[in-house]
């Protein structure tokens, strides 16, 4: 398990949250997710409850709302599902397959009911919707073209899945040839497998020496995403249809409607899909599915619920990883009790020292489990943050009788402790202040939850999850050298790789001494010859993956591209981040200040005074003129801020890191991003609404200039193009005057976007 799969609580309310405490969680948060969406997406493999998951997004969404600013490039709510596999045909999705938000309580489901109608500006209760048990499978789509199945796909990162068609044509419950069809019709649904089919698969499995499956999702996921298709024949998987994407012409005018036209063609559809008029019989239907789940015989998670109307779906579009027009509304989690054995600290990629608990094997819903996060020090000790109980100020001691809670997966939290079976030389747990890897100091930082070890570059578990990330996937991709390799290498004594230049020194330093690579156990000529020249190859390189292999905190691949695509330069954006430096430092410590005023802050006025103290740290005479326009530069990108602007400064001020830095640019062609396309009259342009918008919502006005190419921005700057602004438009407007930026009324931006 990695420290990133082991930090997932957090013990301060988010309305208790300072800014300083909610950039760090924030950040926490991105970590911890992407992690659990790669093992789960892409590895089968879940490492986290789902339970735990969907607890951590609305965390992260709660946050986000709170701190609108603070929201970073990466942030989990913009992420869907994760890469395609190694060993499977890549195949785009004409339309993105895109996860759905979550609801828990009966108020979130009202509450999306709520959103829909004013962002529609209508009733929402004159709105109807359909309810559907939320099958906990693998989603997968069907293209079909003159009514013959041509090619199947995993969803993947929503964009780009696995090519599984061979094994999808061994599935009984999907047709290869339908008739009556639209000449174009993707077909949508979720692979799963049934209770009696798993557990005879699994008595299969120990009779032939196999490993059992932990669940019927594992075990069909697996069986699905077989690079053998007679192993997925020999399995016994099924699938429901319930949406749609690519289609040559509508398959009705609502959405169940559509869903009746998918049986008649000859599809599974789920027979507890219902329609209902309210809020109230969408909870109700969801009550009585909750109450059939245990005999149905295929696992759920919850009930998803749609807009019937498919004009209004259209009109309520997307966000940038689910629909405005669906929810789910998720089922409970589990809890099981067991002994607490022992706690190991890891260290990840950031120097984040994460605990992990070791238990007594226990069976929690089905799954046998062994592992549990114990997110962080506070929360051992039965504390948040701020020093205030939690579990009644229970800690969690080695030897403690402990309750697990999960929803399905391997990796749970624990969620109490009973004290009295307590062992009575039981001692409180010490948290280590040294690195365990190379026992440099483990420091914690103001507001921070999370301790993080000082050894940088000399750390090895550091410098090993770096490399690691730098050859991932998303990143440099270098066929043949992966986590296996990398490892390998770094303990090489001969030919280390110890930082990024080292890989593209490989082959130079080879041929320099006696112990060629191709002399090694495990290596050959061709295999050698085969490195040096995928390393060839990966040494020209775009501008933004470069920069998110780096694995600088908090950039994460769409900052990456964000930044690549501002500054279009390497040297442009070194340069902008050395200018910012002293900027940077100051917005910190004035940041510190605030988060130690706010705390005796009592009226609005007040915090408006804190901020603009902190705004004059940034241009007082103090920091030059210079750095302060670079700094404004680089927070300004939309989708940046200060929390990246930050770690990006801090990164090429380290002395170690930016010579590895330089060391690596001086061995790679960085190639520059297109610049953004012209086909609409905003497209490539930074627009900002302001005041009341009455002819359209702001999210639909927000969702129209992104679709046309705009980049929308929360605040004016130099950086703002165009500015649309409504009655009570205030400082907004005024800003924009100041500095002659472009304004237009509503109306003017309706007719600027007419017929686009």
């Amino acid at each position: 398990m990695t420290d990133h799969q082991a930090k997932t609580q957090a013990t301060t309310a988010v309305e208790d949250l300072t800014e300083g405490e909610a950039r760090a969680e924030l950040a926490r948060l991105a970590e911890v997710l992407a992690a659990a969406n790669a093992a789960y997406h892409g590895a089968d493999a879940p490492e986290i409850s789902d339970a735990d998951f969907d607890a951590l997004k609305r965390r992260n969404a709660a946050i986000e709302a709170r701190f609108p600013a603070l929201k970073r490039a990466d942030s989990p709510s913009d992420q869907v599902g994760a890469v395609a596999a190694e060993g499977f045909g890549k195949i785009t999705h004409v339309v993105r397959m895109l996860s759905l938000g979550n609801a828990f309580e009966d108020q979130d489901v009202a509450d999306f009911a709520t959103q829909i109608g004013k962002f529609l500006g209508q009733d929402a209760r004159a709105i109807r919707f359909t309810a559907e048990p939320k099958i906990d499978g693998l989603s997968l789509s069907l293209r079909y073209e003159q009514g013959r199945l041509v090619q199947a796909a995993t969803r993947g990162d929503g964009e780009v899945g696995e090519n599984v068609t061979a094994n999808a044509l061994t599935i009984a419950d999907i047709p290869q040839q339908l008739t009556d069809a639209p000449e174009v019709l993707e077909v949508r649904g979720e692979v799963y497998m049934s209770h009696t089919d798993f557990e005879t698969l699994n008595q299969r499995q120990a009779e032939r020496g196999g490993k059992p499956f932990a669940n019927p999702r594992n075990a069909a996921a697996g069986s699905l995403r077989q690079l053998n298709a007679e192993i997925t024949r020999d399995r016994p998987l099924r699938f429901f249809a319930y949406a749609w994407g690519d289609l040559s012409t509508p398959l009705a005018e609502t959405q169940m409607g559509a869903i009746n036209r998918l049986a008649d063609l000859g599809f599974q559809t789920n027979p507890l899909t219902k329609l209902c008029n309210s809020t109230a019989e969408l909870i109700d239907h969801y009550r009585s599915i909750e109450q059939q789940r245990a005999g149905l015989g295929y696992d759920i998670d919850g009930v998803v619920y749609k807009v019937d109307d498919l004009d209004l779906q259209a009109r309520l579009g997307f966000r940038s990883t689910t629909p405005r027009w669906a929810i789910a509304h998720k089922f409970p989690a589990e809890l099981a009790w067991t002994r607490l054995e022992a706690i190991d600290i890891q260290v990840g990629r950031t120097g984040a020292l994460s605990p992990v608990a070791r238990l007594a094997p226990v069976t929690v819903g089905g799954v046998v489990v062994s592992n549990a996060t114990l997110h962080n020090e506070d929360y051992i000790r039965g504390r948040d943050s701020k020093g205030e109980q939690i579990r009644d100020g229970k800690d969690f001691r080695i030897g403690d009788w402990v309750q697990v809670y999960r929803a399905g997966d391997v990796i749970p939290k624990l969620a109490d402790v009973d004290l009295t079976k307590r062992p009575e030389d039981a001692a409180p747990y010490e948290f280590p202040e040294a690195c365990p890897i190379c026992q440099s100091p483990a420091i914690r930082e103001e507001g921070d939850a999370v301790r993080y070890c000082t050894g940088g570059m000399i750390c090895a578990a550091q410098a090993v999850e770096k490399l690691k990330h730098f050859v991932a996937r998303k990143a440099f991709d270098i066929e043949g050298l992966g986590a296996k390799q990398i490892e390998m290498f770094y303990n090489d004594a001969v030919l280390p790789i110890r930082e990024p230049a080292d890989i593209f020194s490989l082959q130079v330093r080879d041929g320099e001494t006696l112990a060629r690579l191709k002399n090694r156990d495990g290596w050959g000529e061709q295999s050698a010859g085969n490195l040096f020249q995928a390393i060839e190859e990966k040494r020209t390189i775009p501008f933004g993956k470069m920069l998110f292999a780096l694995g600088i905190r908090h950039v994460g691949e769409t900052a990456a591209k964000d930044l690549a695509l501002h500054f279009l330069e390497w040297d442009k954006l070194a340069e902008t981040a050395d200018r910012a430096r002293p900027a940077a430092l100051a917005f910190r410590q004035a940041d510190l200040a605030e988060e130690e005023e706010r705390l005796a802050a009592k009226t609005a006025g007040r915090r408006a005074k804190i901020k603009e103290t902190r705004d004059l740290a940034i241009t007082d005479c103090e920091v030059p003129a210079n750095a302060a326009a670079a700094w404004e530069d680089l927070i300004a990108i939309d989708g940046i801020g200060a929390t990246v602007g930050l770690s990006l400064t801090d990164a090429f001020a380290n002395p170690e890191e930016r010579a590895a830095i330089d060391r690596l640019v001086a061995s790679l062609t960085i190639i520059p991003p297109e610049a953004p396309s012209a086909e609409s009259p905003v497209a490539g342009k930074t627009v900002v609404f302001t005041g009341k918008l009455e002819k359209m919502s702001r999210d639909e006005a927000k969702a129209t200039a992104e679709k046309l190419g705009a980049k929308v921005a929360g605040s004016v700057s130099k950086k703002t193009d165009l500015l649309v602004a409504g009655p009570g438009a205030g400082s907004k407007a005024k800003k924009a005057a100041d500095l002659g930026i472009e304004t237009i009324d509503e109306d003017g931006w309706l007719e600027l976007i007419a017929g686009l």
